[in-house]
């Protein structure tokens, strides 16, 4: 099947979704900084979504958003030292890349 939105068609996106139900998938024990990384990883997804169907400075926004806050997971992830969090934190920083390269 075709992606229908222009956000299914980008990398990223899927790479942020996967992330995002990793997330979700993973028990981390610090029930504040779950919570943290559950919000901050729905707002990768969501901002891409949201940027890649606007235009100017609204999709600048929305991918700066994103941006921010794949940086904010990364950081969870330094505090949380999770099994198989740098492998997450280099597709974090080529989430960030991408959406650098697209604004």
């Amino acid at each position: 099947m075709d992606p229908f939105f222009n956000h299914e068609r980008l990398d990223c996106y899927t790479l942020a979704v996967a992330i995002s139900r990793w997330i979700r998938g993973t028990p981390i024990p610090e029930t504040d900084l779950r919570n943290q990384a559950l919000r901050a990883s729905s707002s990768i997804v969501l901002n891409i979504a949201e940027g890649s169907t606007s235009q100017g400075r609204n999709r600048k926004k929305h991918f700066t958003y994103a941006a921010a806050s794949a940086a904010e997971v990364s950081s969870i992830l330094d505090i949380l030292d999770l099994p198989s969090g740098p492998e997450k934190q280099i597709e974090l920083r080529r989430i960030s890349q991408m959406l650098h390269r697209m604004h």
